[in-house]
């Protein structure tokens, strides 16, 4: 009777419903995670098959950033710890995590191991995860890789120096290193909701009929909020400022600088991809695209300050400059530039005594880093909110799993 009852047991739960991942139907699960098109993609019920598979998506363009030969080892930790985190005062795991938020990816490493790599709503390895603003760090890295190799002759060099479709424009006349910080003074509106000037920027990269050039949004913008230099205020068309200037000054596509300088030598598995712009350009504010281990690779690549496979990739002078809060000037530090992040050179900056910074994206995209204790988060994410403004909860649960991350592995959440 006792073996019966055990077996009935075990039958129950092998019969019982797989659970459902939060809002799988309303994300499309019922029609197999359709990609819609290039005017629907953005939008439910089409984002978790568009959003790692945009190359997929008929009417949007795209450009290669081809893989390594042979992929860097991403062993697996033989003995993974558990990793716990504490939101509002309650304690759970990280398979709670994925009950109770819209992620389709987390992947986390220690020292260069998978401690855990989970995939939902019906993803695997081998996704190809949109970043959004995620991608602006990688801009911000060609960028150093550029001026290290004399590309770039100096970061106080104006765009317009480069770009000459920028001359005699206030984002021509702004310096890169200005650009890189965000701080051209310049009022650019980035409020997600479909009447700001970030949808004009995306319409006319779309090549939306009216919409006009890229180039003729940002020529466009001409207001001040304040002197150049001074402040922090967060503006996409910086980035993509940025990329021209990339561009330029390399004789190269932003893709092939990316497989060149970042995705060959730091040994990508996965050939990853731009979205690029109506007018052939890479969108570099917000549209790189990449599988979860090879974002790690990234982190990896961070946590090492710059170097991967015994290269040094980044200059390790200009990562500290991008990442280190001590290096930024007093506006631009940890709750000054925001009331809680500081920010580098395209990198969102955590109120940490030890380095510990962020590669960030609308809808819940993120690389954490802390290089001191060898740890690296990744999260793709399906989030129903563009922006903390518009809902706090989940960034709010996301920063505590981080801080979960660090204590239960040995990293440090002082400040």
């Amino acid at each position: 009777m006792k073996h019966a009852a055990l077996w009935l047991a075990l039958l129950a739960v092998l019969a019982a419903p797989a659970r459902a991942e939060p809002d799988e139907e309303r994300l499309g699960k019922a029609q197999d995670y359709p990609l819609g098109t290039a005017a629907t993609w953005y939008y439910n019920p089409y984002r978790v098959g568009a959003w790692s598979a945009l190359d997929k998506v008929p009417g949007v363009r795209t450009r290669p950033v081809a893989r390594a030969p042979q992929a860097s080892a991403l062993p697996r930790a033989v003995q993974a710890p558990a990793i716990s985190y504490r939101y509002r005062n309650i304690r759970y795991s990280v398979a709670d995590y994925l009950e109770r938020q819209r992620a389709t990816g987390l992947l986390v490493l220690k020292n260069g191991e998978i401690v855990a790599e989970h995939y939902r709503y019906g993803r695997k390895d081998d996704a190809r995860f949109l970043s959004f603003s995620m991608a602006k760090s990688i801009t911000s890295l060609l960028v150093g890789q550029a001026h290290a190799r004399g590309l770039i002759a100096s970061l106080d060099d104006p765009a317009e120096k480069y770009v000459q479709a920028l001359a005699g424009s206030p984002y021509g006349a702004t310096t890169v290193r200005q650009l890189l910080r965000m701080s051209s003074g310049l009022t650019f509106t980035e409020r997600y909701d479909g009447t700001d000037d970030i949808s004009r920027l995306s319409r006319a990269g779309a090549g939306a009929p009216g919409a006009g050039s890229p180039l003729d949004v940002l020529r466009s913008i001409t207001t001040r909020h304040s002197p150049t230099g001074d402040k922090f205020v967060y503006a996409s068309a910086e980035t993509d400022v940025l990329g021209r200037v990339l561009a330029a000054a390399t004789g190269k596509s932003v893709a092939e600088l990316t497989s060149e300088w970042l995705w060959k030598p730091m040994g990508a598995e996965h050939e990853a991809f731009w979205r690029i712009s109506s007018d052939g350009q890479e969108q570099a504010y917000g549209a790189f695209n990449a599988s979860l281990r090879d974002w790690g690779r990234l982190g990896l690549l961070l946590a090492n300050d710059g170097k991967a496979g015994g290269q040094q990739l980044v200059p390790a002078d200009y990562l500290l400059d991008a990442t280190d809060p001590a290096r930024q000037p007093e506006a631009f530090r940890p709750r000054k530039a925001t009331p809680y992040f500081g920010y580098g050179y395209q990198f969102w900056l955590l109120p940490m005594k030890q380095r510990s910074f962020v590669m960030q994206g609308i809808h819940g995209q993120g690389l954490y880093v802390q290089p001191s204790s060898g740890l690296v988060m990744v999260l793709t994410s399906v989030w129903e909110s563009a922006s903390g403004r518009q809902d706090p909860q989940p960034h709010e649960e996301r920063d505590a799993l981080w801080r979960g991350v660090l204590q239960s592995l040995g990293g440090s959440t002082a400040e």
